[in-house]
């Protein structure tokens, strides 16, 4: 197909994904309540698994049909976008404060598990075994994270961050039947096959149209495009004053992308990477990772807002991160 027809496949793609995966959680969360299941461990398995729905299905979708470069970049990809696109311009937009929880608790966490990438890539082969390691540490976080607020809930401690707002849960749940919750979440989850079925194929003949790898298109195509829920999501946070949930979501959605998006191509497609991963790509999210993690603590110690300062390094790193895969 044309790179017209191709462009068209992608945008009609990510439209579908977003949407239907809105539809999913939607009718996941809603049964879920139904069936008298708390908004805390609502909010913990659906909603976070939700959220990185697009990634997931795209990548799954990807290397079933023979591309896991994609899989991986997306995956990469999202967590640099998320840093320097989705938190640099929500930040130069409306400066935000810092929720210390985070500092406590979530972004440790990322930064362990940036760390055990480099486990996972430094043979560049992505097997069952690194897939079950990322699950296994999935399982704990969540423990962890469960048994955190759990307590906090029965000591009825309200600090900043640390509970879940039943309020921000409860936008993904509807008013009606089980049995309609369940049409929505089996229409969206085949919704979420067909989209990403057609976003990966208008992907794929973009890469060989113009001459490029399927992991640079998983590193910037897909990776921007199933980023931009965040990024609406972050900024009309932001203006609302709800801060702990921007940071918490972009932190949250990065730490989902290697827990989640990472172990889909390790199952469905062992592979050989690119050495660009380990050299290239890996280094970048790392670098931005703790670009932004200083960012934090600094402002965090001064009892300051992270704004535009942050803001605009973070954004410039990605551009120049961009600028390299286009020129390279």
């Amino acid at each position: 197909m044309g790179i017209f027809v191709s462009a068209i496949y992608v945008l009609f793609g990510f439209a579908g994904l977003i949407w239907s995966a809105d539809r999913f959680v939607l009718g996941a969360s809603t049964t879920a309540r139904n069936l008298g299941v708390s908004p805390l461990v609502i909010g913990l398995t659906i909603v976070a698994f939700g959220t990185s729905a697009p990634e997931i299905f795209t990548s799954a979708t990807a290397s079933l049909q023979g591309a896991p470069s994609i899989a991986v970049g997306n995956a990469l990809g999202s967590n640099i976008a998320n840093l320097g696109i989705v938190l640099a311009l929500t930040v130069l937009i409306h400066p935000i404060k810092i929720p210390l929880s985070l500092l406590k608790k979530e972004l440790p966490a990322l930064l362990f598990i940036s760390g055990l990438c480099f486990v996972i890539f430094f043979d560049l082969t992505l097997n069952m075994f690194d897939g079950l390691l990322l699950l296994v540490v999935l399982l704990v976080f969540i423990w962890r994270l469960m048994q955190n607020m759990t307590f906090l809930e029965k000591e009825h401690v309200n600090q900043e961050g640390d509970i879940i707002n039943a309020e921000e849960v409860t936008e993904y749940i509807a008013d009606m039947s089980t049995q309609k919750a369940l049409a929505l979440l089996v229409f969206g989850l085949v919704l979420l096959i067909i989209s990403s079925n057609i976003l990966v194929e208008g992907a794929r003949s973009i890469a060989t149209t113009l001459g490029v790898s399927e992991l640079v298109i998983g590193l910037t195509v897909m990776a921007i495009g199933t980023s931009l829920p965040e990024l609406a999501t972050s900024i009309t946070s932001a203006f609302k004053g709800h801060y702990d949930l921007v940071l918490g979501n972009i932190i949250g959605s990065n730490i989902m992308n290697i827990l989640l998006v990472l172990p889909v191509p390790a199952f469905l497609s062992p592979f050989v990477m690119e050495s660009v991963v380990l050299t290239r790509d890996y280094p970048t999210m790392v670098v931005i990772t703790l670009g932004c993690t200083y960012f934090l603590y600094m402002r965090a110690r001064q009892g300051k807002k992270i704004g535009r300062m942050a803001g605009t390094v973070l954004l410039a790193m990605y551009i120049a991160y961009t600028a390299s895969l286009i020129i390279g």
